[in-house]
């Protein structure tokens, strides 16, 4: 390899190298928001494995993108996209325990003829969120 390849080999290859980045960093970012629609369908669809095994990836995927501190300008549009899919799942499982949480107030405040008294009137008590209560 004569000198003149040399020097040229060394003057490109950090620009080489800021592409590889640059294209791994991308690869990353779109995997990440393949996995984020992945859990959301998971969850959607009650696959309870296949939602732990994608939020598991997501996790391990962040880990890699936790030492960006500043995002290139071409990166922005997928952050953004990945914000959004974000904020959508995240709306999605607020309103899933909220609706859990009202279903079980409910349940938790219906009435139920369970017992008798001394004088044999039946006497309603509070299932109290439970909806077993251990008692026959």
């Amino acid at each position: 390899m004569s000198n003149l390849n040399r020097i040229c080999l060394l003057l490109l290859l950090p620009q080489v190298l800021l592409l590889h980045l640059d294209l791994y960093l991308y690869q990353l970012y779109f995997e990440s928001h393949v996995l984020i629609i992945e859990e959301r369908e998971s969850a959607k669809a009650l696959n309870v494995e296949g939602m732990v095994a994608a939020m598991t990836e997501k996790d391990e995927l962040m880990q890699h993108l936790a030492p960006v501190e500043i995002l290139d300008e071409k990166d922005k549009s997928i952050a953004s996209l990945i914000r959004q899919e974000n904020r959508r799942n995240a709306f999605l499982f607020k309103s899933t325990l909220g609706w859990i949480r009202d279903t079980m107030v409910f349940l938790g405040q219906k009435s139920v003829a369970s017992t008798y008294s001394q004088t044999a009137y039946a006497v309603t008590s509070q299932v109290n969120g439970r909806l077993l209560s251990g008692r026959i």
